[in-house]
């Protein structure tokens, strides 16, 4: 943890991201429901390692023992919610952590400093982490309306949450294979609002931050 800095906390950030998703899938495929609640709440709490060197979070209580000591509550918590039959307070929770760690994110890379190349990684960070909050959007409303979605089997959240991450992904790219597609007025709104977003951001932020790097080099001759 002593090696992740302010200069390089978004490698650490895109590797969980991408270990998240990744193990996500493998858990999907191996058709365990009790590992997807242990990798999605563990997982969250390796995301929360990425970014534990923001400005925000001064205070740096992390350590060993506590990383384990945070898994091991988070785990329970979500165990706890889903034993109750609070799926939705457990989706709306990770919704929060992830609409949070976006804006935290945001905040490192718009607001301070010179744009260097962990920052440029904080931009596919953001990405990546806007896809994740629509898959949390998505899951809610699948969970709340279960024919919400044309080609989506009704199953718990968790055992929908990589299908629903593909989804997310596909709309945010604008790819659009059409294998699954929203059927109501809202999930509609959100996947198209998404592919919007998803364009401009590449289009407008990326592109505008790339530019003021290259520049930064061209002028510094750097």
């Amino acid at each position: 943890m002593s090696h992740i800095s302010e200069h390089n906390n978004f490698v650490f950030l895109l590797f969980a991201l991408v270990f998240f998703l990744l193990l996500g899938a493998i858990v999907e495929q191996m058709q365990t429901d009790m590992g997807q609640l242990v990798v999605t709440s563990s997982t969250v709490v390796m995301l929360a390692v990425g970014i534990w060197s923001f400005k925000e979070t001064k205070h740096r209580f992390w350590s060993g023992l506590g990383i384990l000591a945070a898994i091991f509550v988070v785990v329970v918590i979500g165990l706890i919610l889903e034993t109750a039959g609070l799926r939705y307070v457990h989706l709306l929770l990770m919704l929060g952590f992830f609409i949070w760690t976006t804006w935290l994110a945001a905040r490192q890379v718009l607001f301070t400093g010179t744009i260097d190349d962990n920052k440029i990684v904080g931009d596919i960070c953001i990405y990546l982490l806007l896809g994740l909050i629509s898959t949390m959007m998505y899951l809610l409303i699948a969970e709340a309306v279960p024919d919400a979605f044309n080609g989506l089997r009704q199953a718990p959240w968790y055992e929908n949450f990589s299908v629903l991450s593909y989804y997310s992904f596909a709309t945010l790219t604008t790819l659009g294979y059409g294998d699954i597609s929203p059927k109501l007025p809202i999930p509609q709104f959100l996947a198209y609002m998404e592919a919007v977003l998803g364009v401009l951001y590449i289009a407008v932020l990326v592109a505008s931050l790339i530019g003021v790097r290259m520049s930064h080099h061209t002028s510094t001759g750097k």
